[in-house]
Protein backbone atom coordinates (compact mmCIF):
# COMPACT_ATOMS: atom_id res chain seq x y z
CA UNK A 1 0.00 0.00 0.00
CA UNK A 2 1.79 3.42 -1.18
CA UNK A 3 2.33 5.95 1.42
CA UNK A 4 2.31 9.51 0.40
CA UNK A 5 2.68 13.14 2.04
CA UNK A 6 -0.03 15.87 1.49
CA UNK A 7 0.00 19.39 3.01
CA UNK A 8 -0.61 17.66 6.40
CA UNK A 9 2.60 16.67 8.32
CA UNK A 10 1.34 13.04 8.28
CA UNK A 11 2.24 10.89 5.37
CA UNK A 12 -1.26 9.25 3.58
CA UNK A 13 -1.84 5.78 2.99
CA UNK A 14 -3.67 5.24 -0.44
CA UNK A 15 -5.59 1.65 -1.19
CA UNK A 16 -6.69 0.95 -4.56
CA UNK A 17 -9.85 -1.86 -5.31
CA UNK A 18 -10.32 -2.31 -8.68
CA UNK A 19 -14.02 -2.90 -9.20
CA UNK A 20 -16.76 -4.12 -11.56
CA UNK A 21 -17.16 -4.72 -15.04
CA UNK A 22 -15.15 -1.98 -16.11
CA UNK A 23 -11.89 -2.48 -14.04
CA UNK A 24 -12.62 1.43 -12.71
CA UNK A 25 -10.29 1.78 -9.14
CA UNK A 26 -11.81 3.40 -6.05
CA UNK A 27 -9.18 4.75 -3.85
CA UNK A 28 -9.29 4.57 -0.19
CA UNK A 29 -7.49 7.36 1.69
CA UNK A 30 -6.43 7.72 4.94
CA UNK A 31 -3.65 9.54 7.22
CA UNK A 32 -1.50 7.27 9.01
CA UNK A 33 -2.83 6.82 12.91
CA UNK A 34 -6.20 8.55 11.73
CA UNK A 35 -9.32 6.77 12.64
CA UNK A 36 -11.11 8.26 9.65
CA UNK A 37 -10.46 8.67 5.99
CA UNK A 38 -12.13 9.56 2.10
CA UNK A 39 -13.55 7.36 -0.64
CA UNK A 40 -12.62 8.17 -4.13
CA UNK A 41 -15.01 7.80 -6.84
CA UNK A 42 -16.72 3.92 -5.64
CA UNK A 43 -17.52 2.93 -8.86
CA UNK A 44 -18.94 -0.47 -8.27
CA UNK A 45 -18.98 -3.42 -6.31
CA UNK A 46 -20.06 -1.47 -2.75
CA UNK A 47 -19.98 -4.50 -0.33
CA UNK A 48 -16.37 -4.64 -1.01
CA UNK A 49 -15.60 -0.78 -0.63
CA UNK A 50 -17.60 -0.72 2.81
CA UNK A 51 -15.86 -4.09 3.87
CA UNK A 52 -12.48 -1.95 3.65
CA UNK A 53 -13.30 0.36 5.26
CA UNK A 54 -15.31 -1.30 8.12
CA UNK A 55 -11.95 -0.99 10.39
CA UNK A 56 -12.01 2.80 9.90
CA UNK A 57 -12.73 3.53 13.54
CA UNK A 58 -14.58 6.80 12.76
CA UNK A 59 -15.89 6.07 9.40
CA UNK A 60 -15.66 7.78 5.80
CA UNK A 61 -15.78 11.41 5.86
CA UNK A 62 -16.19 12.09 2.52
CA UNK A 63 -16.91 10.75 -1.10
CA UNK A 64 -14.66 12.75 -3.63
CA UNK A 65 -15.56 12.23 -7.73
CA UNK A 66 -13.62 13.04 -10.32
CA UNK A 67 -16.24 12.48 -12.44
CA UNK A 68 -19.84 11.17 -12.74
CA UNK A 69 -19.74 8.11 -15.29
CA UNK A 70 -21.29 5.04 -14.18
CA UNK A 71 -17.91 3.45 -13.66
CA UNK A 72 -17.39 6.03 -11.15
CA UNK A 73 -20.32 6.36 -9.56
CA UNK A 74 -22.13 3.37 -9.50
CA UNK A 75 -21.74 2.60 -5.88
CA UNK A 76 -22.27 6.11 -4.40
CA UNK A 77 -25.78 5.19 -3.48
CA UNK A 78 -24.81 2.36 -1.28
CA UNK A 79 -21.82 3.73 0.36
CA UNK A 80 -22.79 7.10 1.52
CA UNK A 81 -26.18 5.50 2.59
CA UNK A 82 -23.85 3.02 4.81
CA UNK A 83 -21.35 5.70 6.10
CA UNK A 84 -23.61 8.80 6.10
CA UNK A 85 -20.11 10.80 4.34
CA UNK A 86 -21.14 13.88 2.23
CA UNK A 87 -20.60 13.68 -1.37
CA UNK A 88 -18.37 16.11 -3.48
CA UNK A 89 -19.22 16.75 -7.34
CA UNK A 90 -17.67 19.25 -10.26
CA UNK A 91 -21.66 20.70 -11.15
CA UNK A 92 -20.93 20.64 -14.62
CA UNK A 93 -21.21 17.04 -14.21
CA UNK A 94 -24.29 16.73 -12.51
CA UNK A 95 -26.42 15.88 -15.79
CA UNK A 96 -24.45 12.92 -15.88
CA UNK A 97 -24.71 12.50 -12.31
CA UNK A 98 -28.38 12.04 -12.50
CA UNK A 99 -28.59 10.29 -14.87
CA UNK A 100 -26.44 7.29 -13.54
CA UNK A 101 -29.11 4.68 -13.55
CA UNK A 102 -30.19 5.26 -16.72
CA UNK A 103 -26.42 4.95 -17.29
CA UNK A 104 -26.40 1.72 -16.16
CA UNK A 105 -29.42 0.49 -18.15
CA UNK A 106 -27.74 1.22 -20.86
CA UNK A 107 -25.08 -1.19 -20.16
CA UNK A 108 -27.50 -4.20 -18.59
CA UNK A 109 -26.03 -2.96 -15.02
CA UNK A 110 -28.45 -1.90 -12.38
CA UNK A 111 -27.56 0.99 -10.42
CA UNK A 112 -29.02 2.76 -7.58
CA UNK A 113 -29.48 6.60 -8.57
CA UNK A 114 -27.35 8.16 -6.24
CA UNK A 115 -28.68 11.44 -4.00
CA UNK A 116 -27.68 14.34 -4.67
CA UNK A 117 -24.52 16.15 -4.13
CA UNK A 118 -23.98 17.64 -0.87
CA UNK A 119 -21.43 19.81 -1.76
CA UNK A 120 -19.88 21.77 -5.13
CA UNK A 121 -16.53 21.83 -5.94
CA UNK A 122 -14.29 24.38 -7.89
CA UNK A 123 -11.20 25.08 -9.43
CA UNK A 124 -8.58 25.89 -6.85
CA UNK A 125 -10.57 25.07 -4.21
CA UNK A 126 -8.71 23.06 -1.32
CA UNK A 127 -10.31 20.43 0.72
CA UNK A 128 -9.29 19.46 4.33
CA UNK A 129 -10.55 16.49 5.65
CA UNK A 130 -8.92 14.88 8.97
CA UNK A 131 -5.61 15.45 7.83
CA UNK A 132 -5.52 14.62 4.17
CA UNK A 133 -5.32 18.32 2.34
CA UNK A 134 -6.24 17.81 -1.52
CA UNK A 135 -6.35 20.99 -3.84
CA UNK A 136 -9.33 20.82 -7.00
CA UNK A 137 -7.90 21.56 -10.14
CA UNK A 138 -11.03 21.78 -12.98
CA UNK A 139 -9.84 19.14 -16.19
CA UNK A 140 -12.83 18.81 -18.29
CA UNK A 141 -12.48 17.00 -21.41
CA UNK A 142 -13.12 13.52 -20.19
CA UNK A 143 -16.15 15.04 -18.89
CA UNK A 144 -17.48 18.39 -18.61
CA UNK A 145 -17.37 18.54 -14.99
CA UNK A 146 -14.13 16.54 -14.73
CA UNK A 147 -11.93 17.16 -12.09
CA UNK A 148 -8.22 16.55 -10.54
CA UNK A 149 -7.48 16.07 -6.94
CA UNK A 150 -3.93 17.27 -5.63
CA UNK A 151 -1.81 16.18 -2.65
CA UNK A 152 1.79 16.27 -2.07
CA UNK A 153 3.67 14.03 -4.07
CA UNK A 154 0.28 12.74 -5.49
CA UNK A 155 -3.33 12.92 -7.75
CA UNK A 156 -5.92 11.38 -7.84
CA UNK A 157 -6.53 12.34 -12.23
CA UNK A 158 -9.95 9.88 -12.54
CA UNK A 159 -10.08 9.23 -16.64
CA UNK A 160 -8.09 12.24 -17.78
CA UNK A 161 -4.75 10.15 -18.38
CA UNK A 162 -3.70 6.57 -17.92
CA UNK A 163 -0.29 4.79 -18.12
CA UNK A 164 0.38 4.96 -21.92
CA UNK A 165 -2.98 7.00 -22.53
CA UNK A 166 -5.95 9.30 -21.74
CA UNK A 167 -9.29 8.73 -21.54
CA UNK A 168 -11.99 8.82 -24.66
CA UNK A 169 -13.66 12.10 -25.56
CA UNK A 170 -16.73 10.57 -27.95
CA UNK A 171 -18.79 10.70 -24.51
CA UNK A 172 -21.45 13.11 -23.92
CA UNK A 173 -19.62 16.35 -23.00
CA UNK A 174 -16.37 15.08 -24.04
CA UNK A 175 -13.67 16.76 -26.30
CA UNK A 176 -10.23 16.28 -27.10
CA UNK A 177 -8.86 19.09 -27.77
CA UNK A 178 -10.39 20.58 -24.28
CA UNK A 179 -8.81 17.42 -22.58
CA UNK A 180 -5.35 17.74 -23.89
CA UNK A 181 -5.22 21.34 -22.34
CA UNK A 182 -6.55 20.30 -19.08
CA UNK A 183 -3.61 17.42 -18.98
CA UNK A 184 -1.01 19.62 -20.96
CA UNK A 185 -2.10 22.59 -18.18
CA UNK A 186 -3.36 21.03 -14.78
CA UNK A 187 -1.54 17.29 -14.84
CA UNK A 188 2.00 17.99 -16.34
CA UNK A 189 2.70 21.44 -14.64
CA UNK A 190 2.89 19.30 -11.71
CA UNK A 191 6.17 17.95 -9.98
CA UNK A 192 7.84 15.49 -12.58
CA UNK A 193 7.60 12.78 -9.51
CA UNK A 194 4.71 13.31 -8.78
CA UNK A 195 2.32 10.13 -8.49
CA UNK A 196 -0.87 9.69 -11.14
CA UNK A 197 -3.42 7.67 -9.53
CA UNK A 198 -5.67 7.18 -12.80
CA UNK A 199 -8.91 5.85 -12.78
CA UNK A 200 -7.95 2.46 -14.83
CA UNK A 201 -5.03 0.71 -14.50
CA UNK A 202 -1.76 0.88 -12.51
CA UNK A 203 -0.48 4.37 -11.19
CA UNK A 204 1.97 6.17 -13.28
CA UNK A 205 4.33 9.53 -12.67
CA UNK A 206 3.77 13.02 -14.40
CA UNK A 207 7.79 12.19 -15.55
CA UNK A 208 6.68 9.10 -17.22
CA UNK A 209 3.79 10.51 -19.03
CA UNK A 210 5.65 13.64 -20.56
CA UNK A 211 8.48 11.71 -21.74
CA UNK A 212 6.43 8.58 -23.11
CA UNK A 213 2.64 9.36 -23.48
CA UNK A 214 2.51 8.52 -27.21
CA UNK A 215 -0.88 11.18 -27.00
CA UNK A 216 1.31 13.76 -25.22
CA UNK A 217 4.57 14.30 -26.64
CA UNK A 218 5.59 15.75 -30.37
CA UNK A 219 5.24 13.86 -32.97
CA UNK A 220 2.94 11.66 -30.92
CA UNK A 221 -1.30 10.66 -31.35
CA UNK A 222 -3.02 13.79 -30.96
Amino acid sequence: MPTERDGSTRPLRVETLVLGPFQSNCFLVRAEDSPRGIVIDPGSDPEQILSRVSDWESGVSAILLTHAHLDHVGAVAEVTRATGAPIYLHPADRFLYDAAADQGRMFGIAVEQPPAPDAEIADGQVLDFDHIRLSVRYAPGHSPGGVVFVGRGMAFVGDCVFAGSIGRTDLAGGDMQTLLTSIRQQILTLPASTVLYSGHGPATTVEREAASNPFLIDGGFA
